[in-house]
């Protein structure tokens, strides 16, 4: 049994690999501030930023509560990384507006997640990737039924 492999047990060690790989890079340093759900907020609104995103379509996506996001939306306009603005079709609605901090932010995280792409694929031919996302597919399927 000590020689055999688990999947489970292969997957919470690369990731456990990936998490320490996060923490020691230089933009983790840079940005520590910034939880997991802001940088995917943050993530989010500038992949949309050519139409108006408002907090509860943030509720909506992201599967939070109205006061998880109302609370996370405050922290993150304190940080400086959002605004919120009104809009001329409903003045009860305000939409959420990234600042030039959280675009830097942003472009920063997509080079660093370029970086490590490239790293993580070294050695790998395209049919070996082609096989790893095959399997992890399936691997996530069999997830969802014990799940459901």
């Amino acid at each position: 049994m000590d020689n055999e492999k688990f999947i489970g047990r292969e997957i919470r060690k690369t990731d456990n690999m990936l998490k320490r790989s996060h923490i020691n890079s230089e933009l983790h340093k840079k940005i520590q501030n910034i939880t997991g759900t802001n940088g995917w907020i943050i993530g989010f609104l500038a992949d949309n930023s050519d139409r108006d995103i408002f907090q509860k379509d943030i509720e909506e996506i992201f599967s939070l509560r109205r006061s998880t996001v109302s609370n996370m939306v405050q922290l993150m306009e304190k940080k400086g990384f959002i605004t919120r603005e009104s809009v001329d079709y409903d003045a009860r609605l305000k939409k959420l507006v990234l600042t030039a901090k959280a675009l830097e932010i942003h472009k920063a995280v997509l080079a660093d997640v370029a970086e490590n792409e490239k790293k993580l694929k070294n050695g790998i031919s395209e049919e070996e990737l082609k096989i790893f996302f095959d399997v992890i597919g399936k691997i996530q399927k069999n997830l969802e039924t014990l799940t459901s």
